[in-house]
């Protein structure tokens, strides 16, 4: 397997911390936190395949977590001190969960959908083919942007971005998004595990964040009252950051 493109932080030699991006996004979703956790650790924010500067088209999560557990093979020694991950990026976080049970000490799953939608997965490709030339007008990406929460400073980063995005890669994600389900594996996981969800996330989500709970051994379920999805780690960077170092510390 080709290695997946990274943005690293910190020194070579420190533990390394993985955070990964959320869909139609990119590395920069986890700068801030990457920027204040640097002192410490290597960070490594990895750019998920079919995302704007990849080298490889989307294929899928399960093809996602499996070429991110090859390249921690190969730069890493097989695991890590800790994954964190965003949407399509906790999905794969999870499924890197299932594949390999010990990849990680720590993670920290947001707003991952583990609930697939027939209805929704059905709908994208129509839905998002004829809207398609819209995306790259910066009128609409507003629009979206601000639907999405998203602090106002990312904006450049985020239209950017999008635009790089193929249309078939964009409904290959947002399908494998609302078609993931969980791996009966993931309960063999050994990893300390922390599931975050906003508080005003769709129902759907919060349903999704009870089952990865009652999935993973000890795990522990946070919900972020008056948080909207990803919040959190695009928000609220110094709050995340000093979780972390939180969960990291208590071992």
């Amino acid at each position: 397997m080709t290695e997946m493109k990274i943005v690293e932080y910190g020194k070579q030699n420190q533990e390394v911390i993985l955070l990964l991006h959320g869909g139609g996004l990119s590395w920069w979703n986890y700068r801030s936190e990457a920027e204040l956790l640097s002192d410490r650790y290597h960070v490594v924010l990895p750019i998920l395949d079919g995302h704007a500067d990849s080298d490889e088209d989307f294929e899928g999560i399960e093809e996602n977590a499996a070429r991110m557990i090859s390249q921690i093979d190969r730069e890493y020694g097989g695991s890590v001190l800790f994954i964190g991950g965003l949407s399509l990026g906790a999905q794969i976080l999870v499924e890197m969960l299932s594949q390999r049970k010990d990849i990680c000490r720590y993670a920290m799953i947001e707003s991952a959908s583990v609930i697939p939608s027939r209805m929704t997965n059905a709908l994208i490709g129509p839905m998002l083919s004829s809207s398609f030339s819209l995306i790259r007008k910066q009128w609409f990406a507003g629009i979206q942007f601000d639907s999405l929460h998203i602090r106002n400073d990312l904006f450049e980063d985020y239209f950017r971005d999008t635009v790089k995005i193929s249309k078939e890669n964009m409904i290959a994600f947002l399908k494998a998004n609302t078609a993931y389900g969980l791996k009966p594996a993931l309960q063999e996981c050994r990893a300390r595990v922390r599931i975050i969800v906003g508080g005003k996330e769709q129902k759907s989500m919060q349903r999704s964040a009870g089952q990865l709970r009652d999935m993973i051994p000890e795990s522990v379920l946070e919900v972020k009252e008056g948080l909207y999805h990803g919040e959190f780690s695009l928000n609220h960077p110094e709050q995340y950051a000093a979780e972390l170092c939180e969960m990291i510390n208590r071992r």
